[in-house]
């Protein structure tokens, strides 16, 4: 291997593992609770490795937080994908949720945590705004897929429902009920969203009518 590679990789390998400590610590703690010494004893480099990589500590947690949205969005999405039917593909979403605060390391959203305590119109702010407006088109392409009428008016309910089920697996640890309730009210809104079987192949033979 060569001085250039081989210093790409000891790069490399320095940010994964400040990517890493900095997951560990700023969502177990909170990102203003956690320095910079913390992060860099707890990753194993220097400190002039943090600053040449990220710049500051708000780069840091912009990245951290970048971390948590791409791997969000790919769990969600995979669950979205393993199933074919269009409310069912709802369902999996907060299926998926619920499978992560059942954990027993879940502490809530971390984009929830690191907005409430970092200054208006940074990095952070951001990072959480792209993130809550990629859930609110994910669930309200779900809901139009689904035939909703106002798809735009249910991907915000779900949205409320996704949020509000975060907060109480973060603060009702290991509450069983949480999942089959949140079940529940995701049902009761398709029920009342979407059309009917009965209603669905109504609107199929009008269709297949009008275009005859």
């Amino acid at each position: 291997m060569g001085i250039a590679a081989a210093q790409t990789e000891q790069r490399a390998s320095a940010r994964d593992r400040l990517l890493a400590a900095a997951n560990e610590l700023f969502y177990a703690e909170g990102v203003q609770t956690v320095g910079i010494d913390r992060i860099i004893e707890h990753a194993g480099v220097a400190k002039a490795s943090l600053y040449n990589l990220f710049g500051s500590k708000e780069n840091l947690v912009a990245a951290y937080l970048a971390s948590r949205h791409d791997r969000t969005t790919s769990r969600l999405t995979e669950a979205i994908e393993s199933v074919e039917d269009p409310r069912q593909k709802v369902l999996a979403v907060f299926e998926a949720q619920a499978q992560q605060y059942a954990q027993p390391d879940f502490n809530g959203c971390a984009f929830t945590a690191a907005s409430t305590e970092a200054p208006a119109g940074g990095l952070v702010e951001q990072a959480a705004d792209q993130f809550r407006a990629w859930i609110r088109a994910m669930f309200t392409d779900l809901a139009e897929q689904a035939g909703a009428l106002n798809p735009i008016g249910l991907g915000r309910q779900l949205h409320l429902v996704y949020d509000g089920a975060g907060l109480a697996g973060r603060m009702d640890h290991h509450d069983p009920g949480i999942a089959p309730s949140v079940r529940d009210a995701v049902q009761a809104l398709l029920d009342a969203a979407l059309p009917s079987s009965d209603q669905a192949s109504t609107t199929r033979l009008a269709s297949a009518d009008v275009s005859a």
